[in-house]
């Protein structure tokens, strides 16, 4: 019998070329089908939490409150060096200088927030909101800075903002590890052969993409919030890497030292629940 499992992700190019031929019936699945949902972070982040999904990418954030009930897998997520958040404003700023004062963020429960807060004391003052709405908030004075994500990384000078912190390179030299970003999770009552079938297929979907890249290019771009193809491409090359293929030992040490550090600052909750259910 095949069962229909649900799949949510975001609609941004990396999501979209790792899953296309997953959703696509492009390479096998055993035993079981995919339905997908595609929405923001911090919308698939709520989803999990509520546990309406089967299979979800999840911020790491979110993860350290889902353990319990969800398990990591090692494919399809997005994890690597110079790739993290910035902290942007309309006019120069330092981070010193946003202490206490509202800073506009893509959701509570985003590693982008999580890194802001581990960055240090007194950036709680934040105002979630869309991230495609964070650069015209900081026009209109809405915040002081934003944690920018996702294509905005590319275009925030465009759009007449100034970088003030990469929260990436700031982890990147505290820890010497890459950034986890987002993961990809299985509900833990799904049971180790069908997580296990899922992790596999997610792999040969990466695998599709990257052997015939044009295949996904039509389903990339109807959903890209950001339809420059350069964009796009950088975006890709950016967020898809080895560690998407495989976590890998690295990748491993890095969400364990992300979820360490957010357990002792209190910021989630303590879990002695395994990464993995294999």
């Amino acid at each position: 019998m095949t069962r229909t499992l649900t799949l949510g992700y975001s609609p941004c190019p990396n999501d979209t070329f790792i899953f296309h031929a997953l959703v696509h019936g492009l390479v096998p699945t055993p035993g079981f089908a995919v339905r997908e949902r595609l929405e923001d972070v911090e919308t698939l982040n709520r989803l999990a939490l509520a546990s309406t999904l089967d299979l979800t990418k999840i911020s790491y954030h979110a993860f350290g409150h889902l353990r319990d009930r969800y398990a990591l897998l090692r494919s399809g997520g997005a994890l690597g060096h110079g790739c993290g958040p910035l902290v942007v404003a309309a006019a120069p700023a330092t981070m010193a200088q946003l202490r206490g004062r509202k800073i506009a963020i893509p959701g509570k429960l985003t590693t982008a927030n999580l890194l802001l807060q581990l960055y240090g004391e007194g950036y709680g003052e934040v105002v979630p909101m869309p991230f495609d709405r964070i650069m015209p908030a900081l026009h209109a004075g809405a915040a002081a800075a934003g944690v920018i994500i996702h294509e905005s990384r590319f275009t925030y000078a465009a759009h007449g903002c100034f970088a003030v912190q990469d929260l990436g390179a700031w982890w990147e030299e505290e820890t010497g590890l890459p950034i986890p970003l987002g993961g990809i999770l299985a509900r833990r009552d799904l049971g180790t052969a069908t997580i296990n079938a899922v992790d596999r297929a997610i792999h040969a979907s990466l695998e599709h993409a990257r052997a015939y890249p044009q295949a996904a290019r039509a389903y990339i771009r109807s959903h890209a919030q950001e339809l420059d193809e350069t964009a796009i491409a950088a975006h890709i090359d950016l967020y898809v890497n080895a560690f998407s293929l495989d976590l890998g030992d690295e990748g491993v040490r890095a969400v364990k030292t992300l979820l360490t550090r957010a357990e002792a600052r209190g910021l989630i909750p303590k879990n002695e629940e395994p990464l993995f259910l294999d």
